[in-house]
């Protein structure tokens, strides 16, 4: 392992409760060849400040300041004015322990088209869950990535690898090769543009064994568990977007990859519907299930859920009746209610 230079890219909005703690969990990193890039994007609050003060006591911070377009088009415009050797994303109300980027380090190579895939911890309000990759730990190379990883990495219930940019060290070749999937526009479901391709160009993949060392905070009440009226159409165009990435890459089984992946997101429009239940809301869900494209992906991609859940799920998508919709409101409600 040689002292190579890492880039820490960390996209900063209206963060600013938990950004200190970010970024001292960075800048105390043991391994010291770092670059830190924090992208200010038009926040509105005192982080761009906190973040200039931080750059004037630390040579390896830089800071870029920019018009709010969104966390893609941060972490692009962090990877464009980058040098390292190494990229990796820290999202600014998450953090890192100390060991992250040298324990990452010590498991590359001089392949030169490689990701490291650690593993994190969700910290929620009362509790904090190690959650691991579904992929075994080890070293994936030639033949390996193609049979165990390529063929595997959507439609599945549990994912071989997260498609995370977070908790990961990549070779820089892989995301500027691949930055041309990156349409700023999507705001679901962001990060399968970069890495899903990344990983499919990869010659070395290793999956790391424990190594929790990113810590994604989660908070309940953000945008994801919001009613969004658009997240079908956003669904749609991620849908799009990954096919093409899988059909252009020859991923294996690529167009049965998409098309369970379609159906998966699904069940989170199902979801999204049902726990706001505005007026219409069965309707609404009537017609995507009749939609030509919905349609398609069940006849060409079937899928066989695990859960109990994600049965009544696709039992709702296929057949999304009166009775299955009421059962599916009253489920979340009550699994809402424990959550409280």
């Amino acid at each position: 392992m040689t002292d190579k230079m890492v880039s820490v890219i960390v996209p900063v909005y209206r963060t600013l409760p938990w950004l200190a703690r970010c970024v001292q969990s960075i800048t105390g990193q043991t391994w010291k060849n770092l670059e830190i890039i924090l992208v200010d994007d038009g926040s509105p609050d005192d982080c761009p400040r906190l973040c200039d003060d931080w750059a004037k006591n630390d040579s390896r911070i830089r800071v870029l300041h920019k018009k709010n377009g969104g966390l893609m088009a941060a972490w692009m415009d962090g990877v464009r004015c980058s040098t390292g050797e190494y990229l990796c994303f820290v999202d600014s109300d998450d953090w890192i322990d100390a060991c992250m980027v040298e324990k990452l380090m010590e498991f590359t190579s001089d392949c030169g088209k490689e990701v490291i895939c650690g593993n994190y911890v969700q910290e929620e309000k009362n509790r904090s869950i190690e959650i691991y990759q579904g992929q075994e730990p080890g070293i994936y190379t030639g033949r390996q990535l193609r049979e165990r990883i390529f063929g595997h990495l959507l439609g599945q219930e549990r994912r071989p690898i997260t498609l995370s940019r977070c908790m990961k060290l990549f070779s820089r070749q892989l995301i500027e090769d691949n930055m041309k999937y990156c349409d700023p526009a999507i705001r679901m479901g962001e990060d399968v543009n970069i890495t899903l391709p990344a990983l499919l160009d990869a010659e070395r993949i290793v999956v790391m064994e424990g190594a929790a060392w990113y810590h994604y905070l989660f908070l309940r009440d953000s945008m994801t568990h919001r009613y969004d009226p658009q997240l079908y159409e956003h669904i749609r165009r991620l849908y799009h977007v990954a096919g093409k990435i899988l059909e252009e890459k020859k991923a294996p089984h690529g167009e049965t990859q998409a098309c369970r992946e379609f159906l998966l997101l699904l069940f989170l429009e199902i979801k999204n519907e049902a726990r706001a239940g505005k007026r219409g809301w069965r309707q609404r869900l009537r017609t995507i299930s009749a939609d030509g494209e919905v349609q398609e992906a069940l006849r060409q991609a079937p899928l066989y859920p695990e859960s109990a859940v994600n049965r009544l799920l696709y039992r709702a998508l296929k057949k999304p009746d009166a009775a299955v919709l009421t059962l599916v409101r009253l489920l979340l409600r009550l699994n809402a209610k424990r959550r409280r």
